[in-house]
């Protein structure tokens, strides 16, 4: 069938919705640490376990959802997972255990984990090739405008009608994307079925996972992603409050500014790399910028909320470099591969929520002095400043990992 531009276009939305709500529900957490740890009568470890379950799935599937998106296109899948996310948001809603929770947690991951990928394969299917960059751009912003939505506003429906009505205010928004992606959403014109697919996807996986290069920009994106995940996902918010004394929205608010920084710089820098035909240059600024203001954050913590939520601008604003190693990895390995090369880096990328999340909860737990307050953890300034350092070193190791990277000049030589 043939697609007009318009009906492209609603599609395309319709799939930048589904990612900015994944962000949502990716971030959400954060501003509900005290409810949570209150009523699951649980730490910091086991809470940032509870939210990283969210990315143990949405990480694992990630080649997965591309083969499938590849055999049933992405009307099905999106319209079926954003469906299948309702359903797991109220259970998560209902859960009375933190054992229940983490169940609710990681089929909630599961299912948004079909946005990314589906909505670039609208991009494919019904747009120009030379459209895909700007529009894989765009996507990204807009995700990062669901991680904005995810702070302080989320943090405000929470007030007003409790975690648990919030989720299932975010199971009915699920419910009405199906509706609208099965609706909107075109089926394909034409199957893609291709002789031998699965002995050549195999094959690629062996090929990619054999390049040293391509673990060199997993490092990379893992540690400059980490921050946006770890900080910004989750340990921003209750830091801000407990420690610094701000209320848990200001506190939200402040943080979003690392979302707000990756969102405003990360299509830029895209472009910009593309300008300046280096790939390396770009994270290796992107790096150092973070880093140094991950440090000024978490160590010479500003007295001035101006001057911190500038410095949490920069450190977003610098990890958002990190979207240039999609370009590396993929001109680093063969073209035939470049999907798989694409969904692993994409994995280790969300792989270092799942990571940061719960070992700053350890390290919390682990430098806790036994305050409580309403059933909740009260960490101290140096519990979190011992535990926030770890996205130091893993930014450090990132870093370093950027003068490993072999330049590509924009060119592909895999």
């Amino acid at each position: 069938m043939s697609v007009t531009p318009a009906r492209a276009i609603v599609a395309f939305t319709l799939g930048t919705i589904f990612f900015a709500y994944a962000f949502i529900q990716r971030v959400s957490p954060s501003v509900m640490t005290s409810e949570l740890m209150r009523d699951f009568s649980v730490g910091g470890a086991a809470l940032g376990s509870l939210s990283a379950f969210y990315f143990y799935t949405y990480a694992s599937i990630q080649l997965p959802v591309g083969m499938l998106t590849d055999h049933f296109g992405p009307r099905k899948l999106m319209g079926g997972a954003a469906a299948l996310c309702a359903l797991a948001s109220v259970a998560f809603g209902l859960s009375d255990s933190i054992l229940t929770a983490s169940v609710g947690r990681a089929l909630i991951g599961g299912t948004v984990a079909f946005g990314f990928v589906g909505t670039m394969a609208i991009a494919v299917y019904w747009f120009k090739p030379s459209q895909y960059a700007m529009l894989a751009g765009l996507l990204q912003a807009v995700g990062m405008s669901g991680a904005i939505f995810g702070q302080a506003p989320l943090r405000h429906l929470v007030e007003g009608m409790g975690w648990r009505g919030t989720m299932y205010l975010l199971a009915v928004i699920a419910l009405v994307l199906a509706v609208l992606v099965f609706t909107l959403v075109p089926q394909r014109s034409r199957e893609q079925k291709k002789t031998g697919a699965k002995p050549h996807i195999l094959g690629g996986l062996k090929a990619v996972a054999k390049n040293f290069q391509t673990w060199i920009c997993a490092i990379i994106g893992f540690g400059m992603a980490a921050t946006m995940l770890g900080f910004g996902g989750l340990w921003g918010v209750p830091w801000l409050s407990t420690v610094k004394g701000y209320s848990t929205i200001q506190a939200a608010g402040i943080t979003s500014m690392v979302f707000v920084g990756w969102a405003c710089l990360s299509p830029f820098l895209g472009w910009l790399s593309d300008r300046l035909q280096r790939r390396n240059l770009i994270l290796q600024a992107g790096a150092v910028i973070s880093l140094l203001s991950l440090i000024s954050i978490i160590h010479f913590t500003p007295e001035s909320t101006a001057t911190l939520m500038a410095l949490i601008f920069l450190c977003g604003a610098g990890g958002s470099a990190m979207t240039v190693c999609f370009s590396s990895v993929k001109e680093l390995n063969s073209l035939n591969y470049s999907s798989t090369s694409l969904g692993l880096m994409n994995m280790c990328i969300v792989g270092s929520g799942a990571v940061m999340q719960p070992l700053i909860g350890w390290l919390l737990d682990l430098n806790w002095d036994n305050t409580l307050i309403d059933g909740a953890r009260i960490y101290s300034g140096n519990a979190y400043v011992t535990a926030l350092s770890s996205l130091i070193v893993v930014n450090l190791a990132a870093l370093i990992a950027s003068f490993m990277l072999r330049e590509t000049h924009c060119r592909q030589i895999g």
